[in-house]
């Protein structure tokens, strides 16, 4: 399977950081994000995805889409859906046409996207405010992590948040072995009507897909 940061990570960071150890501005702001995003009973938003190399040359670039409703979400882009109803997980490879099925476990540290727009800075992670900056009309805060956790396969993320509406614009991931992983949020629709059977995936409309089942 092709490596999802949105859900190691989309990014593994439910990780912890006393609030001596972090600035206290990045933690407002991140703070700020988590109520928003807490209101909102559903999300449905487009987001780009770029790779790079240690010197910064592009590898790949892909858009893609994701629902999110409650502990429910699917994610969408480049030949791989992503479907979770809360309890299972289904990875489907459209090339391989094939689906992987895994329990959700939630105690394992697993990054969902709920938690990167939530409480994924609670724990493990050293956090600072760098600055502000202008992109494009948006005034973006961009806020540096450093993991606590040595072992982790990242050294650095860095997260910008818009500064007007309180959500994550974007969050680049840097690998330790040089690669970056940057996911930008280029559409966003709060609480729309979703329906539940989105998040599940449907077999029959996947004819031929071989199932592999490790729940």
């Amino acid at each position: 399977m092709k490596k999802l940061y949105l859900l190691v990570p989309m990014i593994a960071f439910s990780l912890f950081v006393t609030a001596q150890a972090s600035d206290a501005a990045a933690k407002a702001i991140l703070d700020g994000v988590s109520a928003k995003f807490k209101t909102f009973t559903s999300v449905q938003a487009g987001f780009t995805y770029k790779v790079e190399n240690a010197s910064g040359k592009a590898l790949s670039n892909k858009t893609g889409t994701i629902l999110m409703k409650g502990t429910k979400y699917r994610v969408s882009f480049s030949g791989q859906e992503i479907f979770c109803n809360g309890t299972t997980i289904w990875n489907y490879d459209k090339a391989a046409n094939e689906v992987t099925i895994s329990k959700l476990d939630a105690s394992s540290g697993m990054i969902t996207p709920q938690k990167l727009f939530t409480n994924f800075y609670d724990k493990d992670f050293r956090y600072i405010l760098n600055g502000e900056k202008k992109v494009g009309s948006k005034t973006v805060q961009e806020i540096e992590m450093t993991p606590l956790d040595k072992s982790k396969p990242f050294h650095k993320v860095y997260v910008q948040v818009d500064k007007t509406a309180k959500t994550i614009y974007s969050t680049k991931v840097l690998e330790n072995a040089g690669n970056r992983y940057t996911y930008t949020v280029s559409t966003m629709k709060t609480n729309v009507a979703l329906a539940d059977n989105q998040f599940a995936f449907d077999k029959a409309k996947y004819p031929g897909v071989e199932e592999i089942d490790l729940r």
